[in-house]
């Protein structure tokens, strides 16, 4: 065939033909030049970005017959046949379908003998992670002591498959991925090459879809150039291969961001019944999503947009903020994860792009934790720090004004009351947050020093807060009596008539208070006036059976205090008869003993403390405490603890000291007397025995 592939028509014939390797060919080079030559090399790296060119070129450098040089002639026989891959003492290997130790075996066998016509055998293998692990192992020998003669060459694209015995052989160089602009330059060369009319669009378009490699990209090209016509244009690309193109994805999010759903399901259809697949669609969405982050973010490199700034939509960009479209871009990821087990890949389509008609209003957690600090702030009565204006002091609440000093007259400092946000023009409701109409009065009345009775009814109405509503109890207490009010004859009523008659041993004199009583001796009651409403703490009370009478409540008071003194009596045992020395030199009873260690538990460890509340009487023994619990449950939970109580035990009481916990004892529960039925109960459990079916006895 005369026609070859762009591909192969480029490809490097020497180190500074390599495209993106700079590194790699400045090594091999100066190697070369000093006769440092190894004889196993391992290039690794994604397709496309030249390993097997190196290979060749490496070989070539090696055999040409003006050589070793770092530039090999190209025009001799050797370098020829290389280059035709004819070359007995050059010889490739596919890895892939060369994998078992019988073909290694083959290999261990030539290397015995000399190359015919070149200074160096040189085996290439291409694809070596392919080899068994057999294999692998057949080749270590060989390729750690080889003939001077012999050098090995090894490519894959998975150098992690690569035993690490083979990878300490070898010299590795690790090829990147070439940068989209030098594969743009490449394209551009390729096209005045062919004599092609190219615009930059186009080529961008194929240097991006290449992700790096030279291959792909000269592939794609080639693609391109045979339905272009002699003129490759980006419309073309869009047309032929089914892309959506930058200006269609302008009209279709620009209608998202303006909240047209039915536009964007129609702008959809055209898009698939134009020939456009669900996923290309898909993955043109996010990389324009991703775009419009990168410009929200600051970047206007082109090489990384794809495009130029200045082609995306500005209508966009200002409608959507930074989390809003990393939200809209996670959708379509996850989308593109998800429609291979999708019941209707358009289905999931449409969805995402309905889902982005209102990501307007999406807010996210970070944003939902600031307005609710901005809220926690303004109810707590902080100010909020927001849009203040400039002041030439530092701080708003210390603006001093001080007059200037006129001849003649003294002047005295007079304390500045610090201004309100309201007076400075501050808004101390943030920015987003919803605001109550009948506030805003209620902040102009206080700023004309209101407060009271509205001016009339309507106002009253309007405004159902005109008096500002009762004051926070800090500053109740604080208030003077001249801004308490009451109604006048509620006044008469509450006045409680306070004589100074009394006097003291000290001198001073005792108010004595003249509290109206009424003819059964109780004080009356001011609602009196109003109607019986039963009676009330200040009324006689009423005469019943539920009041016992004194004699029975000295009993009841007197059962009490022998239960409350007697430990064996009472069911929550008192214990303050027995105490001891602490570690400060106090005395303290075993009560004080288990309340401080409560107490000094409750800071540090909580559960450990409710554990203590759980226990019985506590006992002090010689090296410890001993204590009872009610379950075994409890007895789990408290061991679980032990060291932990025991320790504050003994820093108590300053020496070391031990936790005994056992179960408590339950007393035996006497059998219930054996109660025997009535007869008719038994005679109507008899009449109604059966089984209910189908809703009948």
């Amino acid at each position: 065939m005369s026609y070859e592939v762009t591909a192969t028509r480029r490809r490097p014939q020497q180190f500074d033909d390599l495209v993106g390797q700079e590194f790699v060919a400045e090594t091999l080079k100066n190697s070369i030049k000093s006769g440092k030559i190894a004889h196993a090399y391992l290039f690794s790296g994604p397709r496309g970005c030249g390993k097997t060119s190196t290979a060749r070129i490496l070989a070539k450098a090696l055999n040409c017959q003006n050589g070793p040089t770092d530039n090999p002639c190209g025009q001799c026989s050797t370098c020829q046949e290389i280059t035709k891959g004819t070359s007995l003492d050059v010889i490739e290997i596919d890895g892939a379908s060369n994998t078992s130790v019988e073909n290694i075996r083959q290999i261990k066998d030539e290397v015995l003998f000399p190359p015919s016509n070149a200074k160096y055998k040189i085996y290439i293998i291409d694809e070596v992670h392919m080899l068994s692990t057999s294999a692998f192992n057949a080749l270590l020998k060989t390729i750690e002591e080889p003939p001077p003669y012999v050098i090995f060459i090894f490519a894959t694209t998975e150098l992690q498959k690569v035993p690490a015995t083979i990878k300490s052989r070898c010299q590795q160089f690790n090829f990147r991925l070439v940068a989209i602009d030098k594969v743009k330059q490449c394209l551009a060369e390729a096209a005045a090459e062919l004599g092609i009319q190219a615009d930059d669009e186009a080529l961008f378009w194929i240097a991006r879809e290449s992700t790096g490699s030279m291959r792909d990209a000269y592939t794609l090209f080639d693609q391109v150039v045979a339905f272009s016509d002699g003129h490759i244009t980006y419309e073309k690309i869009r047309d032929k291969l089914g892309l959506v193109g930058i200006d269609r994805l302008n009209t279709v999010f620009e209608a998202c961001a303006q909240n047209q759903t039915e536009t964007v399901i129609n702008l959809l259809d055209e898009f698939l019944q134009a020939g456009v697949s669900i996923e290309q669609l898909i993955s043109n969405s996010a990389d324009y999503l991703r775009s419009l982050l990168l410009i929200k973010n600051g970047v206007k490199k082109e090489s990384l947009l794809g495009n130029s700034p200045e082609r995306y939509s500005s209508v966009v960009l200002g409608a959507w903020n930074t989390v809003q479209i990393e939200r809209a871009l996670s959708i379509y990821l996850q989308l593109y994860r998800d429609i291979r087990y999708s019941l209707s890949p358009r289905y999931e389509l449409e969805l995402a792009f309905s889902r982005l008609c209102w990501i307007g209003s999406y807010v996210s957690s970070a944003e939902v934790k600031k307005a609710i600090d901005a809220a926690q702030a303004l109810l707590s009565g902080a100010p909020v720090q927001q849009n203040k204006p400039a002041i030439a002091q530092n701080s708003v609440n210390t603006v001093v004004a001080v007059p200037e000093p006129v001849e003649g007259v003294e002047t005295t400092a007079a304390p500045v009351q610090p201004k309100s946000e309201e007076s400075l023009g501050i808004n101390p409701i943030p920015n987003g947050l919803p605001r109550l109409s009948m506030l805003d009065k209620l902040i102009e009345e206080e700023a004309n020093g209101g407060g009271g009775e509205p001016p009339d009814a309507d106002a009253e109405s309007a405004n159902p807060f005109h008096d500002g509503g009762p004051l926070p109890p800090e500053q109740s207490v604080a208030a003077p009596q001249a801004e308490i009010s009451h109604p006048a004859e509620l006044d008469e009523r509450l006045k409680l008539h306070i004589s100074q008659e009394n006097v003291s041993d000290d001198g001073q004199a005792m108010p004595v208070m003249d509290i109206p009583l009424s003819a059964s001796g109780y004080s009356e009651n001011p609602d009196a006036d109003f109607g019986d409403d039963g009676w009330s703490n200040m009324d006689a009370p009423p005469d019943d059976e539920y009041y016992p009478d004194e004699g029975e409540l000295a009993n009841n008071a007197e059962a009490a205090y022998e239960e409350a003194t007697n430990p064996v009596a009472a069911s929550a045992p008192v214990q303050l008869q027995e105490t001891f020395v602490a570690a400060n030199g106090q005395t303290i009873s075993i009560a004080q003993l288990r309340g401080q260690v409560t107490a000094a538990l409750a800071i540090t460890d909580g559960f450990a403390a409710s554990n203590v509340e759980k226990t019985g009487l506590w006992v002090m023994e010689a090296d410890g405490v001993s204590t009872t619990v009610e379950s075994d449950y409890d007895l789990s939970l408290i061991e679980k603890k032990k060291n932990v109580i025991a320790a504050e035990i003994s820093n108590i009481c300053g020496r070391p000291m031990n936790l005994y916990v056992t179960l408590k004892v339950q007393d035996k529960q006497e059998a219930a007397e054996k109660v025997e039925i009535p007869l008719q109960v038994n005679i109507l459990v008899n009449a109604f025995k059966g089984t209910i079916v189908a809703g009948r006895m």
